[in-house]
């Protein structure tokens, strides 16, 4: 099994480090550059990976985002409480 470049693994702690919010705006950022169609074609590929890989981890956020609100419910007083445990 070939093994992470150390570029590949630095890229990929310091997207696991961003937040929702700033992964989105440097897509939408790479969204614009590849709509207006300026450049390179392999900076065009390269911007489309970056974009791929913000992409997934948006998703990711998004993910755990709807996990924690799905574990919010109602008490019978119509108070807020979270649930420790998954329900089934």
């Amino acid at each position: 099994m070939a093994e992470a470049s150390p570029d590949k693994d630095e890229a990929a702690k310091e997207l696991s480090a961003m937040s929702f919010e700033q992964a989105l705006e440097e897509l939408e950022a790479i969204v614009r550059q590849l709509e207006a169609g300026r450049g390179r074609l392999d900076e065009a590929i390269s911007s489309y990976e970056r974009g791929a890989q913000l992409k997934r981890h948006c998703e990711s956020k998004l993910a755990e985002a709807r996990a924690k609100v799905d574990r919010i419910s109602l008490a019978a007083d119509g108070s807020l409480r979270a649930e420790t445990q998954p329900q089934d």
